[in-house]
C-alpha cells in the first residue's frame, strides 16, 4: 500500500555500545514495524529482524571495535511482521566514550526502498559474507574479495594488501601480471608480490588514518603509483579490525567511472566484512605460517649448478588442516666430481616434525661433505636421531653419484626406492635390500647398492605422498610414477616434475627430486701419489709431479705447481701424524694441487712475519702463487688444495 512520506526521512537512533540500549523514536519504530510500547530499548531487538543474509554486513557496521575510525552506511534488509522485506539504509558515526560514558553509536536509518534499482548489490555483500565465513587464510579472503568486487563493479584492476608495520605487503592482485600495475609498482617486486612503504603514498596513507572509504574520479591529481591504479576513477577502502586498520583495497578503472550511492554502500560493506575476515584469517595462518617459514627456510633455496646434470626439485604441502610435514630433499657437490642426491621424510606432521627435519638434513649434509661413503653417512645419521631420544623417526634415500664414470652408490633407509628412466626410454624401478628407518635401530645395516647411469638418464626420488594414499598402495603408485616418466621428455625437467605431481595425494606432503645425467662433456686427468715420512718425501713428491706435467705436455707453469707442491707436502709432513696423498687433477685451463693429511686443524694464515719467523710463510707462498686455495674435511683429515691457471 501507500507509505507515508515522512518514513523515507527515517528516525534518529543512539546506540550504547557497553550494554546494547538504543534510544530510538517513533519514526523509526515505524520503519521496523514495531509500535512503541512493544520496544524495551535493546538493540538485539530490532537485529533479530534483519534478513539473515544481511545480518553479517549490518555486524561489521554496528560491532564498535569495527566502527573505532570514521562513518560507516550500509543498506539492508528486514523481514516485516508481514512476511515482506524491506529495504533500509543505515548512516552511523561512532562517538568515543570517556571515563564515566560508554562509547555510543549516533546516525539514523531511513526507508531505501524507493531508492533501489534492484538487489544486485546487497546480494553481492551477502556473497562476499557466505565466502569469507569460510574463507580460511589471509590468501583466501583476499580472492573472496576480488571475485565478488571485481567484475560486479567491472573494474579493472584490484589489489588486496596487508598493513604490516609501516609497509603495505600486497597479498592478490587481479590481473596477476606485473606489467598491469604502475612502473613504480614493478621496482618493488621482490617476491611474488610486491610491496611499499605506506609513506611513498601519502594519499594512501591519509585514508588509511582516516579510516573512511575514499573516492577519487578521472583525472584525479594523485601521486603515479596511486593515479596509474585507476586512470578513470580509483576507491581506496582502508580495511577496519580491531580498532586498526588490517590494510587496504585499491579498485581502478581505466574509463572514467561515474560512483552511485549503492555502489559507495557496497564499497563501505565490503570493507568492513574484510576487515574482520583478515583479522580472523591472521589467527588461522599464524601456526600456518609459522611452520610453513621454518619448512622454506630449512629446505634448500635453489639447485646449485652440477657438472654432468642438471637437477630439479618440488616440494607440495599437504592442504589436509594447519599442519605441514617433514619431507626434505637435498643436493650436495662433493669432492671430484661427486654428488649426493638426497631425500627424506620426517613422520608427523607439525613443528616438531619440520624442525627434526632441519636437523636431519644438516647432519646428513655434514656427514657427506667430510667424504663418508652412502652408508657410512646414513650410519651417523641414524645414530645421531636414535640419540635425540625423540619419538618421531625418518625414512631417506641417499645417492651419491660419480659425475665422471655415471656410477651411483645408493642407500635406502626405510624408504622407497629410487626410479631411473634410461635414455631409450624404459623405466626401471630399482630393486635393492634397504635399512631400517633412521632413529629406530642404533646397531643397523644399511647395505649399498649400485646404479649405472647412461647420459641422457633420469633419475626420480620422491616420498610416499606422490605414490601411496588411502586409494592407491605403493606398488601402483611407483607403476604410475615409472608411467610417467616413461612418457617424459627429460629435455624439460621442470615440466616433467610439474607433470608429475598433476595427480599427487595432497592429504600428505610431496617431495620430488629429478635428476638427469647428461655426462661430464670433458673429464679431468687424474693422477695422485702417497707420500712416504722419508728424509727426501718432499724431493720425491716434486719428481713425481714433474714426471706427471711432462705427460701433460705443462712447461711454462711447472715452475709455480712445483713450488706450490713443496710447499702443501712440507706443511702436511711437519704439521700432521700419518697419511700424506697428493693429487693432481686437470680440468680445461686449471691444475688442481690436493694434499690430503689426517689432521682436521686448517692451515691458519699469519697476520704478519717477523723476520725471525721459522713458519707460516709456506701458506703466504700458495696464496701468492695459486688463483685460489682451501680447506675441505674428509673423513677425520682435510684436504688443502690451490689452483693453478695453465696456458
Amino acid at each position: 500500500g501507500a507509505r507515508p512520506e515522512r518514513r523515507g526521512r527515517g528516525g534518529p537512533f543512539d546506540l550504547a555500545m557497553d550494554t546494547g540500549q538504543v534510544e530510538v523514536d517513533d519514526q523509526l519504530l515505524e520503519l521496523f514495524g514495531i509500535g512503541p510500547d512493544d520496544f524495551e530499548g535493546r538493540v538485539e531487538t530490532l537485529l533479530a529482524m534483519t534478513v539473515p543474509e544481511d545480518l553479517p554486513a549490518v555486524m561489521s557496521v554496528v560491532e564498535a571495535d569495527h566502527m573505532s575510525i570514521g562513518d560507516r552506511e550500509l543498506e539492508f534488509r528486514i523481514l516485516q511482521p508481514s512476511g515482506e522485506q524491506k529495504w533500509l539504509r543505515l548512516r552511523g558515526r561512532l562517538l568515543p566514550g570517556g571515563e564515566d560514558r560508554p562509547a555510543r553509536l549516533v546516525g539514523t536509518v531511513t526507508d531505501a526502498s524507493t531508492l533501489r534499482t534492484g538487489r544486485g548489490d546487497v546480494a553481492r555483500v551477502q556473497r562476499l559474507a557466505a565466502a569469507l565465513a569460510t574463507a580460511g587464510t589471509v590468501r583466501d579472503v583476499s580472492q573472496a574479495v576480488v571475485a565478488a568486487l571485481r567484475k560486479p563493479l567491472q573494474a579493472d584492476r584490484i589489489a588486496l594488501a596487508e598493513l604490516e608495520g609501516d609497509r603495505l605487503v600486497v597479498t592478490v592482485l587481479d590481473p596477476p601480471q606485473p606489467e598491469a600495475w604502475p612502473e613504480v609498482w614493478r621496482t618493488e617486486w621482490r617476491s611474488e608480490w610486491p610491496d611499499a612503504p605506506v609513506r611513498t603514498m601519502p594519499t594512501l596513507a591519509t585514508a588509511l588514518r582516516e579510516g573512511r572509504a575514499a573516492i577519487w574520479p578521472a583525472d584525479a591529481d594523485l601521486e603515479p603509483a596511486l593515479a596509474e591504479v585507476g586512470p578513470g576513477g580509483l576507491a581506496v577502502l582502508p580495511l577496519p579490525a580491531g580498532g586498526r586498520m588490517a590494510g587496504a583495497c585499491l579498485i581502478g578503472w581505466d574509463s572514467p567511472h561515474d560512483f552511485g550511492p549503492e555502489e559507495r554502500a557496497l564499497l563501505t560493506a565490503a570493507a568492513g566484512l574484510a576487515g574482520q575476515a583478515l583479522m580472523r584469517a591472521h589467527a588461522f595462518d599464524a601456526e600456518h605460517e609459522l611452520v610453513g617459514m621454518l619448512q622454506r627456510t630449512l629446505l634448500p633455496r635453489r639447485l646449485p649448478q652440477l657438472p654432468g646434470a642438471v637437477a630439479v626439485a618440488r616440494y607440495l604441502p599437504t592442504t589436509a588442516g594447519l599442519e605441514v610435514g617433514g619431507d626434505w630433499y637435498d643436493v650436495i657437490p662433493l669432492s671430484d666430481n661427486h654428488v649426493a642426491f638426497v631425500i627424506g621424510d620426517v613422520q608427523g606432521h607439525n613443528a616438531g616434525a619440520a624442525t627434526l627435519m632441519g636437523q636431519m638434513r644438516t647432519a646428513l649434509r655434514a656427514y657427506a661433505v667430510e667424504g663418508h661413503p652412502p652408508d657410512v653417512v646414513v650410519a651417523h645419521a641414524n645414530r645421531l636421531l636414535v640419540d635425540m631420544e625423540t619419538d618421531l623417526f625418518a625414512t631417506c634415500c641417499y645417492v651419491d653419484v660419480d659425475m665422471e664414470e655415471g656410477l651411483a652408490w645408493y642407500v635406502r633407509a626405510g624408504h622407497i626406492p629410487p626410479v631411473l628412466r634410461h635414455p631409450d626410454g624404459t623405466v626401471e624401478i630399482t630393486e635393492s635390500e634397504g635399512g631400517p628407518p633412521l632413529g629406530v635401530l642404533r646397531q643397523a645395516d644399511f647395505p649399498m647398492a649400485s646404479l649405472r647411469l647412461a647420459p641422457g638418464a633420469l633419475l626420480a626420488l620422491t616420498t610416499d605422498g606422490l605414490v601411496e594414499s588411502a586409494d592407491l598402495d605403493v606398488e601402483d603408485g611407483l607403476d604410475q610414477l615409472a608411467s610417467g616418466l616413461s612418457a617424459a621428455d627429460p629435455a624439460h625437467l621442470g615440466v616433467v616434475a610439474d607433470t608429475l605431481l598433476g595427480g599427487a595425494n595432497r592429504d600428505d606432503d610431496v617431495a620430488l627430486l629429478l635428476v638427469r645425467y647428461d655426462g661430464m662433456a670433458v673429464r679431468p686427468r687424474r693422477e695422485n701419489w702417497t707420500v712416504w715420512r722419508v728424509p727426501q718425501a718432499v724431493g720425491h713428491a716434486r719428481r713425481y709431479t714433474r714426471r706427471v706435467l711432462r705427460a701433460w705436455g705443462i712447461r711454462d707453469e711447472a715452475d709455480t705447481v712445483l713450488l706450490v707442491v713443496s710447499e702443501l707436502v712440507t706443511n702436511a709432513l711437519v704439521h700432521t701424524d700419518g697419511r700424506v696423498r697428493l693429487d693432481l687433477t686437470l680440468l680445461h685451463d686449471r691444475l688442481r694441487v690436493a694434499v690430503a693429511d689426517n689432521s682436521p686443524r686448517t692451515p691458519i694464515k699469519p697476520a704478519n712475519i717477523g723476520w725471525q719467523a721459522t713458519g707460516g710463510r709456506g701458506v703466504l707462498l700458495v696464496e701468492a702463487m695459486a688463483s685460489a686455495w682451501g680447506t675441505v674435511p674428509v673423513s677425520g683429515g682435510k684436504h688443502v688444495w690451490a689452483e693453478i691457471p695453465i696456458g
